[in-house]
């Protein structure tokens, strides 16, 4: 995979380099044999040669001789330069602003040695033209103005490019090769290690790799951060299992005691019912009774905890005062036989706290929550249900009490399934109470916090 990555970088990079080398060779062949053609390489030498080509245009005949007109000797002030008209034989017979060693007579080679070679002197580029039937050279003082005599032969041009061209194409190949390759594998190279991390995540091995400068530092400071949630959700998962099991090995011990239970007394009666008194027989079904009931609600329980935590529980909200409906609780709790001599009081610091809620789901929290404290503490224990006005206008609720407490390293796991503290030996209930609890608050977009200490007691605070 690596190999292939590289490759496939230089070959991208080798072609792109060559189509640029090709367009930029035609259009250098182009630009070339355009000026060429043209002869034609720079501004102020156009101006110049058009000038002189064209100043026949100012020169007129006069007693057979050619003089410039007005326009004409204005344009020769104008670009500095001067002009010597020639007969047929080769000499003068005119001449303007033409400096003083200027020659009046030529010979045929001297008059082409003048135009192709010969310059009068640094600073004077001279041309010929023809005005009138008689020649003339046109000089322009002026250093910056140069004309060059080339020759060339077509097929030797055509040799030599073509050599040039592929001596181009070789150095540019080699290059691209040698270039693309080292940047090739200079680039390749993170992507490699990002392909191998990604084959560790798959196969579950979550290693932080080295983080690059450049381009690549998002991608692997991402893909760390993804590294670190998924070993973050790895671990919750196999606590997850670890917890599934032990819930599933929980229920199982739950609901086999008392299967077993009714199990030996459904016997026990079918074996010896004509021996039985009325009393026993009374005894023995309540017990099958009250046993069936507990497997009952601890299937209900684990059905709704199931439900509310796979968000399948569709809740019923309705509009209500929460100060008026835990003081209704409270009263129900004090009515009640079972609790009827606990201690528990109400203290309500506002006067309404409207809500919508599911009252039948949220009656039963706060219920398991008030009956966790109850049934894990003596007696003497205090209850105390308290509705305040929390932070950002929520309400809070809080359920306190001054019983045993709860160890620190049983704080986390109360609200799990099926877990009893350390510190209790009480089988009361089926195990999810606080799970349910918890679920029901969540379902209500609400937060649940803990805090206790041994000896002193507990407190529950719910924001709503």
């Amino acid at each position: 995979m690596k190999w292939k990555l590289t490759l496939r970088f230089l070959r991208s990079v080798m072609t792109i380099v060559v189509i640029v080398g090709i367009v930029n060779a035609i259009l250098f062949l182009s630009l070339f044999f355009i000026k060429v053609n043209n002869n034609n390489f720079g501004t102020e030498e156009a101006s110049a040669e058009t000038f002189s080509r064209t100043f026949s245009q100012y020169v007129e005949l006069q007693a057979g001789k050619p003089v410039v007109n007005e326009e004409g000797l204005k344009k020769l002030q104008e670009m500095s330069a001067w002009v010597q008209f020639l007969n047929d034989q080769g000499e003068q017979a005119a001449a303007f602003y033409t400096p003083e060693e200027l020659k009046t007579e030529y010979s045929p080679i001297e008059i082409v040695q003048m135009y192709k070679y010969k310059e009068l002197d640094a600073r004077t580029t001279v041309f010929v033209s023809e005005a009138q039937n008689f020649s003339y050279f046109l000089g322009v003082n002026n250093p910056k103005i140069g004309r060059y005599v080339m020759t060339y032969d077509y097929a030797k041009i055509f040799k030599d490019v073509n050599v040039f061209l592929s001596i181009f194409l070789i150095v540019d190949v080699l290059i691209v090769i040698i270039i693309g390759f080292l940047f090739g594998k200079k680039l390749t190279a993170p992507l490699h290690t990002l392909i191998e991390g990604i084959q560790q995540l798959r196969e579950r091995r979550f290693k932080k790799m080295p983080t690059p400068k450049g381009v690549y530092e998002d991608v692997f400071r991402n893909m760390n951060e993804l590294s670190e949630k998924l070993d973050r959700h790895e671990e919750e998962r196999k606590r997850l299992d670890q917890m599934r099991e032990e819930w599933i090995s929980n229920v199982s011990h739950d609901m086999k005691t008392p299967l077993a239970s009714i199990q030996g007394y459904a016997e026990f009666i079918n074996d010896s019912a004509t021996d039985l008194t009325a009393q026993e027989l009374q005894e023995y079904t309540s017990i099958i009774k009250s046993k069936s009931m507990y497997m009952k609600d601890l299937l209900d329980d684990l059905n709704l905890t199931t439900r509310l935590r796979n968000h399948q529980l569709s809740l019923q909200f309705e509009e209500a005062n929460l100060v008026q409906f835990l003081r209704e609780m409270t009263i129900e709790l004090l009515n009640d036989p079972t609790f009827g001599e606990r201690q528990i009081e109400f203290e309500a610091n506002v006067a309404k706290a409207m809500h919508k809620v599911d009252k039948k789901l949220l009656k039963r929290a706060i219920l398991n929550l008030i009956y966790n404290a109850l049934v894990h503490n003596d007696e003497n224990v205090v209850v105390k249900i308290r509705v305040d006005t929390g932070p950002e206008s929520h309400t809070q609720i809080s359920i306190s009490d001054n019983g045993q407490g709860i160890p620190t390293k049983d704080l986390e796991q109360v609200f799990e399934r099926y877990y009893r503290g350390t510190n209790t030996t009480s089988k009361h209930g089926t195990g999810l109470g606080m799970a349910i609890a918890r679920d029901i608050i969540w379902a209500h977009e609400g937060k649940l916090d803990i805090t206790s200490a041994e000896n002193i007691g507990t407190t529950i605070t719910i924001l709503l």
